[in-house]
């Protein structure tokens, strides 16, 4: 069987002195937002003059920020174990979860001020697919890339080493062939779904999917099944190979976020802006060497976080890749987590591409006015006062494009369209 894996701190300068490195900040970054127009993107009602001193502390101080046990949880457990966060007058305390199910649960009903989670698992609460309904608001773009889909070494000794030769395979013999992923909504599974189908495989119709949480995913790939970071240790422990990495499939595709309620931030705004900044710059302090990259892998791999070997962790946070079947490379496209501010921005057009899925694939049963909808989840205004606080630059329009590894373009402009467009779907 395959699987796709896919304190607080007192204020140590007089007020005359944050008001003037404050004000500042505030009018180099109208500067620069003015030149994009990202405020055009914002309403009127939520423009604030946050970070203005006097009027920026935060509302909560503590919080209990969730997250499960994979690398890309790197840049909120940094920002609290190298205390960024007390910079902002937060402290962050790290909540590991066991499953993504949990994870939604517990934003919805408010055990969890916010969690690193997945994408679509945001979108899908949003919408109510599968599960509670409630308006959410991604704050951040956590990470790019450094996911994979990884096959059971039982099919290598099949002859399967890729897509093409497992569409081969499944073709010249029929049977069970069992496709995990985490969370139905979620990004490990539209890429694997997105995976199959541009191999030819429908998702649903050729092959079996099921839901594996993360921290049970070595246990599993036993059996058939494993997930990142578990790839690597499929890998590792000689029981399954990477047929592709998600760059692969889409080179800087969105991952995780830092998700929480709108409820959340209507009522805690200066502290959605303090936790924001402050895993913006754990995201930066992570990309800025290769000695913080080893010290962040040395720290995630702890067992109070995912709980693996340390080389498991670095190895691809570096780039450095053995597909366990004879290949390695180093790939410039390993996970990230700043790049200069372009993968912690929350781009519109990222929230977008997810829903599209969810209505190629059958989840959303009709279309939806896709842009609004990114509009009111993706948290532009919020994310911009934290891009003002931590200097980091905003890109000059709220939408991206990508060719994915089927050949097709995304860009947002007509995502009706495009949900509609694929040969192999549900919808």
């Amino acid at each position: 069987m395959p699987f796709c894996f896919l304190g607080r701190m007192e204020r140590e300068m007089n007020e005359t002195r944050i008001a003037r490195r404050k004000s500042a900040a505030r009018r180099d970054f109208l500067k620069r937002a003015g030149a994009v127009g990202i405020m055009s993107l914002v309403p009127a009602a939520v423009r604030s003059t946050a970070w203005a001193a006097g009027s920026d502390a935060p509302e909560k101080k503590e919080l209990r920020i969730g997250f499960i046990p994979l690398t890309d949880c790197s840049s909120v457990v940094m920002a609290s174990v190298m205390e960024f966060d007390k910079k902002y007058g937060i402290k962050i305390t790290p909540s590991k979860e066991a499953s993504w199910a949990a994870v939604r649960d517990k934003l919805v009903n408010g055990e969890l001020d916010a969690a690193h989670v997945l994408y679509g698992l945001i979108y899908g609460v949003q919408l109510g697919i599968g599960g509670p309904k409630k308006d959410m608001a991604i704050l951040m773009n956590l990470n790019h890339n450094g996911q994979a889909v990884t096959l059971s070494s039982k099919l290598n000794e099949k002859g399967v080493k890729d897509g093409a030769s497992l569409k081969e395979l499944i073709d010249r013999e029929k049977g069970e062939y069992t496709f995990a992923q985490t969370f139905p909504t979620g990004t490990h599974a539209m890429w694997i779904y997105y995976w199959l189908a541009a191999h030819g495989i429908h998702p649903f119709n050729d092959v079996k999917a099921i839901v594996v949480p993360p921290p049970q995913m070595v246990a599993n790939m036993r059996v058939g099944c494993v997930g990142e970071p578990w790839n690597n240790r499929a890998i590792v422990d000689k029981i399954g190979f990477t047929a592709n990495t998600t760059q692969d499939i889409w080179k800087d595709h969105p991952e995780k976020t830092l998700g929480t309620t709108s409820e959340f931030v209507q009522k805690y705004p200066n502290t959605a802006r303090a936790m924001t900044a402050a895993v913006i710059d754990a995201g930066r302090w992570i990309d800025a060497s290769l000695s913080n990259r080893q010290k962040t892998a040395e720290t995630v791999a702890d067992k109070s976080y995912v709980n693996t070997d340390k080389d498991v962790i670095l190895a691809r946070m570096l780039g450095r890749y053995d597909n366990g079947i004879g290949k390695t490379w180093d790939d410039p496209n390993y996970m990230k987590f700043y790049n200069d501010g372009y993968v912690t921005f929350p781009f519109l057009s990222d929230g977008m591409w997810f829903m599209t899925q969810h209505r190629r694939w059958g989840l959303l049963k009709e279309d939806v006015d896709y842009l609004a909808v990114a509009k009111k989840v993706n948290r532009i205004d919020i994310y911009r006062d934290a891009a003002a606080a931590t200097n980091t630059n905003l890109p000059k329009e709220p939408m991206r494009s990508a060719k994915l590894i089927d050949g097709v373009t995304w860009d947002g402009k007509d995502p009706k369209k495009y949900a509609g467009s694929f040969k192999i779907k549900v919808a």
